[in-house]
Parts: C-alpha cells; structure tokens; sequence
C-alpha cells in the first residue's frame, strides 16, 4: 500500500477535523457503545461494555445485531446475570461469527470471580499502574482472572481475551477507552483511576492501514509494538486524550478520504 507524505500540520488539522466531525452523540446510535450506556449501575456497565466490545469485529451493523441478542440473554441487569450464575444455562449456540455461547460462559463465569474479589473491574486494572506495562499489566491481570476462573474448563474460549504479549488487543483497548475517556460526548468516563493520557489506540486492520497511510505508523505488523509506535504519534498531538483520535481514524475510513 502506497503510503504518502502530509506535513505534522497538514495531519494535526486532518485529525482533529475528522475527531470533531465523529465524536459526537449520533455516534452512540451506530456504534456497540450504545449497549452499556443504556445502563446507570456501574457494575451493569462494566459487564456490557466486556461482552459488547468482545464481539467488536466484523461490520458494525452485524456487531449490533450479535449484541442485542446478547443482552436479551442477560436480561435487565448484566450484573444480576453474572452474579445469579444465569450463564450456567447457556448451551452451544452461536452469537457472533466464531463466539459462541460457550465463550461467553467462559467469559462471564471469569466476571463473576472478579466481582467477588473486587466491587468493580477498574480494580483489576489500576492496581498496576505502578508497573512499566501499566494498561499492559492490567490487561494481563484481567485475562489472568478469567482463565484462572475457567481451569475446570476448555480453555479455547481464552482466544477471545487477547493475550498482551501476543496481540494488538484491541477489544481491550476499544472497552478501556469507552470505560475511561471523558469528555462527556461519547465515551462513558466511569472509571476516573486510570488517566486518558495512559489509554493506547484501539488497533485493527482498518485503523493501522489509514495510519500507514498518513505516515503515522511504519511498523508493518499490527501487534503491540505498532499499538506503542501509533499511539506516541498520537500523542504528539494530543498528550493528554491521545485515543480521541480514535474517532478520527475511524471518520477518515468512513469517509473514504483515501479511495
């Protein structure tokens, strides 16, 4: 793919421009984050936005179909779900392209083991910001509590919670910034121990092509080192909220700025 060449201005303005133009409350009408932000409990939160940003891949459109239907199985409280045990009942359907009911089992019984250790997931994640990984570290955290959750169990459902030493992790990434970020637009702002200066760019196929594109990223695997090198970018241009951007990189692949 044909990179070109954009002055640091010319990339800054584009940017903000396609920032401003997405982040905005119509966003929410298309886009997963609808799901958790139906809900007020902070727990019900945090168990919608796992799930939901779990089956984030594929078209849009089919994620929100995949989603509805996931939480018509967990009825009026996530939360409730999770903590009667309601995933027990689930059996081998499938919810979205390779998730199967299965997999959120295996993802809801780690949930439950969290919250009866910690009141909230956030927990999990800020308890390591003291280390170098920091959002690393807590990723690595969480998925630990889940298999650790799931030994009696096949452990093939874990491919759904990326491994951080393996992968770009973006779904954990996308649940982060939704859970963190606030700027009262689109993003939640639930957690307020972790600063948004501290989030890293959900990376996937689309976002690191655009990026590649406008001479943001060089690396040519998108794992995390492209994840460090993009979000550093991005950083320059905007220390403190470097994923609002985020937004932009995904306007500018809606738009079809390059054709």
């Amino acid at each position: 793919m044909k990179e070109e060449i954009y002055s640091e201005e010319e990339i800054k303005e584009l940017l903000d421009t396609m920032a401003a133009r997405f982040n905005t409350p119509e966003f929410i009408e298309t886009d997963p984050i609808q799901f958790p932000r139906k809900y007020t409990l902070r727990q019900d939160i945090e168990v919608s936005a796992f799930l939901t940003a779990t089956i984030t891949w594929g078209k849009r459109s089919l994620i929100i179909k995949s989603a509805s239907r996931m939480h018509d199985i967990m009825g009026m409280s996530p939360y409730d779900y999770i903590m009667g045990k309601g995933y027990e009942k689930l059996a081998t359907a499938n919810i979205h392209r390779t998730f199967f009911e299965e997999d959120m089992a295996y993802i809801c019984r780690g949930l439950h083991a969290i919250y009866r250790q910690y009141e909230s997931c956030e927990l999990v994640f800020s308890s390591s910001l003291s280390t170098d990984d920091k959002i690393w570290e807590g990723i690595r955290r969480f998925r630990n509590l889940i298999r650790e959750a799931n030994q009696e169990y096949d452990a093939k459902s874990l491919k759904h919670i990326s491994n951080p030493d393996a992968s770009a992790c973006k779904r954990l990434h996308l649940v982060l910034k939704w859970l963190i970020r606030n700027d009262g637009i689109v993003d939640m702002g639930l957690w307020d121990k972790i600063p948004a200066s501290e989030l890293l760019i959900p990376l996937d196929v689309h976002v690191s092509n655009i990026s590649r594109q406008l001479g943001l990223l060089n690396r040519k695997q998108n794992d995390r080192k492209a994840v460090e090198e993009l979000t550093g970018k991005l950083k320059t241009f905007n220390e403190e909220d470097p994923t609002l951007y985020d937004f932009a990189l995904f306007g500018i692949g809606e738009s079809k700025f390059f054709k």
